[in-house]
């Protein structure tokens, strides 16, 4: 990829993290630049370079000009904020590789945090996930190396590596007393960012991973395949956004556009005349109006809130879950002569109603934790029914014409139609809560019709 101006300039909605991240394209022109104070504070130029010269006389070792000047650059940038960094030659080459959704490394959408590496978010079906990293793990050693004293850029670097080799992780994990230790076998992460299944009849589940530029189109595609499963009906969908860390702005507005009709879905605010956006709806919906929840939690960030925020605001959807990460700022990459680039935070993007979830998150309609179901409290006898008595009177229920289900049949498909719910509930108890909802909305929107 070649750019030909320093004025080229590309949007992310991404988290800053280096492993993996997202853009688009937008040009900036010059007379969008805001006034700027030319004058230059003399006096801090003064510090600056006394300092500078300092270092270069009395360090213990000999340092170049150049690395003196890139660590102050990289200084200056990552005082702003999280997400605003300097990228050099090789870590700008890495980011254009990321967003072609398959790349090496292991897996997880990190960020700092107290001068450890935060882990926003593992991504699905990847050797971090795979693993066993959790989102808010925090990663103190990497291998023999403390992660202390390490730029987000160095962390990062010292994870990437041959597909095939191995990283130990060493991690600190809320609620654990001492810290956890993990093997990751570096791969070539391919990243699927829309799968789902039909969860019983007439009503479908949709995971979005992450958020690429074609996400949209392949989440219609992949409801569209859930219909034709279902009778080409479904009753309900349950949209999964958790631990999805975010990606490029026109998917997520793809995204929520497929539920919304009309209205505005997000629009970005910021001193710039290029980030003054608004994005609204186009009048279809793919579900035509049956209800539908998404799940949030904590690792659903960005680009997810954005959907979530749009969704919630427009009354479309339930949110369940617990509140997402509240990253509600938009970054632009402007690259530079040398190869390297600048990533600077250029606006903040607000929901259709006006709010601006930056270090806030979206709280969601119904709050659920994400709990495991015991068997403690299971009765060790069957609770006694009329059908148990030695005796009993038969029902009189005739199967109906055509069918060819006897009694006994239909209780054994009874019991296997139970099946899933039951598994549903051990191994995923919000979306367990989730299909639960489903299925009362339904049943209230089919009897007030």
């Amino acid at each position: 990829m070649k750019f030909n101006t320093r004025n080229f300039l590309i949007l992310t909605l991404g988290l800053v993290m280096g492993i993996s991240i997202s853009i688009g394209h937008s040009v900036l022109a010059e007379r969008d630049k805001p006034a700027a104070n030319t004058s230059l504070p003399l006096d801090d130029l003064r510090a600056f370079t006394e300092v500078m010269n300092k270092i270069k006389s009395d360090y213990v070792e000999p340092v170049e000009d150049k690395t003196l000047l890139q660590n102050a650059i990289r200084g200056m940038l990552s005082g702003l904020d999280p997400h605003s960094a300097y990228l050099d030659a090789d870590s700008f080459k890495d980011l254009q590789v990321s967003t072609t959704g398959e790349f090496g490394g292991l897996g997880i959408e990190v960020g700092m945090e107290d001068g450890f590496v935060k882990v926003i978010s593992p991504i699905d079906d990847t050797p971090a996930q795979q693993a066993g990293i959790h989102a808010g793990d925090l990663i103190i050693r990497l291998d023999d190396t403390p992660v202390k004293g390490l730029t987000l850029g160095e962390a990062v670097n010292r994870m990437r590596g041959k597909p095939g080799s191995e990283i130990i992780l060493t991690v600190v994990r809320e609620g654990e007393e001492k810290p956890l230790k993990f093997t990751v076998k570096r791969a070539i992460i391919k990243v699927n960012s829309v799968k789902g299944r039909t969860l019983e009849p007439g009503f479908g589940y949709v995971r979005i991973s992450q958020f690429q530029s074609n996400t949209g189109e392949n989440m219609t595609n992949f409801i569209t395949k859930l219909k034709q499963e279902n009778g080409d009906k479904l009753k309900g969908l349950i949209l999964d956004l958790r631990n999805n860390p975010g990606g490029v702005l026109n998917a997520s507005v793809d995204v929520a556009d497929a539920f919304l009709e009309k209205g505005l879905v997000v629009y970005t605010d910021g001193r710039l005349r290029d980030s003054h956006q608004k994005f609204n709806a186009k009048p279809v919906d793919v579900m035509k109006g049956a209800p539908l929840i998404v799940l949030i939690n904590g690792g659903s960030a960005s680009a997810s809130e954005i959907v979530a925020g749009a969704l919630q605001d427009h009354k479309r959807a339930i949110l369940m879950g617990s509140k997402s990460f509240g990253k509600g700022s938009v970054q632009t990459v402007v690259p530079m002569d040398d190869g390297a680039a600048l990533k600077i935070t250029t606006a903040r993007y607000y929901t259709p109603s006006g709010r601006s979830i930056q270090a806030e998150g979206i709280t969601p309609d119904i709050l659920l934790e994400n709990v495991k179901i015991s068997d403690a409290d299971k009765p060790v006898v069957d609770v006694l029914k009329e059908a148990d008595l030695s005796g009993h009177l038969q029902n009189g229920n005739k199967p109906a014409e055509g069918t060819g289900i006897k009694p006994a049949d239909a209780k054994q498909g009874a019991k296997d139609a139970k099946k899933e719910p039951e598994k549903l509930a051990n191994t995923d108890y919000q979306l367990y809560e989730a299909l639960n909802l489903l299925k009362g909305l339904v049943i209230m929107r089919e009897k007030n019709l």
